[in-house]
């Protein structure tokens, strides 16, 4: 299997109509906006697991501000 750069995937995509490369402009676009979403539906799964478990703190901004400094 051929791997290619970029650069050379970046540079055959030049070589297409404009409409092709608006086409897949839009395709990698729409691809990572589905993988963010899923990053962020994980996430939330997480957060639901630890307040379900108990594995939180809570507290006002200057708390967060102080236990982030302290890690």
């Amino acid at each position: 299997m051929q791997t290619l750069t970029i650069n050379q995937i970046l540079e055959n995509i030049s070589s297409l109509p404009v409409e092709d490369q608006f086409f897949i402009a839009d395709i990698i676009n729409n691809r990572l906006k589905e993988l963010r979403r899923e990053q962020i539906a994980l996430r939330a799964k997480e957060a639901q697991e630890n307040y379900k478990n108990g594995n939180f703190t809570s507290g006002n901004v200057n708390d967060l501000m102080r236990a982030i400094d302290d890690d």
